[in-house]
């Protein structure tokens, strides 16, 4: 079956078509559009009409590439941004007019479900429990378990979130670094009582920021997601990529040949948020999967997982 998943958050919307039959999954295509969907939502509540603009049109270059694909199913998911923002409807309407289905707004814990199934697909299960962590624009998803969910909790420590709450200059004064600080070891605390995140044997981390420190920590010359998928990063070299994020400024971090110039805004709160996790979690490296909700929502459509 060919199926086509759509993972709308509050920094990116991606795309993922693959064919999947039983276990054996062939990625087709993946993309992915820097849109800031989430832009002001923290403070207003509700998405700015430029913002709404800005990923309608990503997905209609991804309904031109469903139709050219072949696509046979279709699950769009969006997350936190959408969840939080009052006037949701008018994205929702826009999407269904143009891809003809129902887009989902999910639960944080659904997404974290997602994520999970994704993370863990090309590990062993001899190397669980895992803890997922998967930090997204507007939130963070703490996932715990070996070959299913046993826990899970989402709190809203997502780096665009923190960047616009925190950072109001680049790079940000300590005061700033340490006023976000502070919010993250809140929303860690309230995963925790949740989630035993300090019991996992393997801690992994997906998405865009978790990526983005392991491309850095690797001294890549550019993105290369199949040198970064399943490398292991030291909570080491996890704590001085986000040190060098935080004092650069912006210019000299969209000078680094990996970075996306669509994360370069929001890259210090991300690297920060999972410096602070893996000090909380005392995990001494976290592997780095490029296989992330994505997946997990791929292999929904097909009922092999989530």
């Amino acid at each position: 079956m060919r199926v086509a998943a759509i993972d709308c958050g509050t920094n990116s919307i991606r795309l993922l078509i693959a064919d999947i039959e039983g276990n054996n999954f062939r990625e087709v295509i993946r993309t992915m559009q820097i849109v800031r969907l989430g832009q002001g939502v923290d403070q207003t509540g509700e998405f700015h009409p430029d913002a709404i603009a800005r990923t309608l049109v990503a997905v209609d270059l991804f309904a031109s590439e469903i139709a050219k694909r072949g696509v046979e199913k279709i699950r769009f998911c969006a997350t936190s941004a959408t969840r939080d923002a009052t006037n949701r409807h008018l994205f929702v309407d826009g999407v269904r007019e143009r891809l003809g289905i129902e887009p989902e707004v999910i639960s944080g814990e659904e997404e974290a479900a997602l994520s999970f199934a994704g993370a863990i697909q090309d590990l062993n299960p001899s190397d669980g429990p895992f803890l997922v962590v998967d930090i997204g624009g507007g939130s963070t998803e703490f996932v715990f378990g070996t070959t299913t969910v046993e826990s899970a909790k989402s709190v809203n420590i997502g780096c665009v979130r923190m960047t616009e709450r925190h950072f109001a200059q680049d790079p940000a004064s300590q005061a700033q670094i340490e006023l976000a600080r502070t919010d993250i070891h809140a929303a860690i605390a309230e995963a925790a009582g949740i989630v035993p995140i300090t019991k996992a044997k393997t801690l992994i981390a997906v998405a865009g920021t978790a990526t983005t420190v392991a491309a850095a920590a690797l001294n890549l010359n550019e993105y290369d997601r199949y040198a970064i998928h399943l490398s292991r990063i030291s909570a080491e070299q996890t704590h001085e990529t986000s040190q060098i994020f935080l004092t650069k400024t912006r210019e000299e971090r969209l000078a680094l040949g990996y970075m996306h110039p669509g994360r370069v805004d929001v890259i210090p709160a991300g690297a920060l948020v999972l410096s602070e996790i893996m000090k909380a979690t005392g995990a001494i490296e976290f592997v780095a999967s490029e296989s992330d909700i994505l997946d997990g929502m791929a292999r929904s459509i097909a009922g092999t997982s989530a």
